[in-house]
């Protein structure tokens, strides 16, 4: 089972833009699915970017024209581009990754969107 680290959070005010990053500690090259979820207090945590092993990506309607997922397999690291940030995207965002039948959850990253 890989171990994930997230980092690139932080605050930013609305309109900007920030990129989240996911190392994984092993090869992701043969992970099925990698994918960003995101959770804020009283919330269930929801998906709202992935990455599956063919390239083809999939959003959640709340991000979509504004994130883009991708994955470096070289590097071992799955990033999320946010542009266009709102007061609404303000959450912990959480990496996931899919070896095999092994699932790995990164520690989460704080990403704060002011008004």
């Amino acid at each position: 089972q890989v171990q994930l680290a997230e980092s690139g959070g932080g605050l930013v005010q609305a309109g900007g833009s920030l990129r989240l990053s996911c190392a994984a500690s092993g090869s992701i090259l043969s992970s099925r699915f990698m994918g960003w979820y995101r959770q804020v207090p009283g919330k269930q945590r929801e998906l709202i970017a992935a990455i599956l092993n063919g390239g083809n990506t999939n959003y959640a309607d709340s991000v979509k024209g504004r994130f883009t997922i991708s994955r470096d397999n070289a590097k071992n690291t799955v990033y999320l581009q946010m542009d266009s940030l709102k007061p609404e995207d303000t959450a912990v965002y959480y990496c996931k990754v899919i070896v095999g039948v092994s699932g790995s959850w990164g520690q989460g990253t704080q990403v704060t969107v002011s008004s």
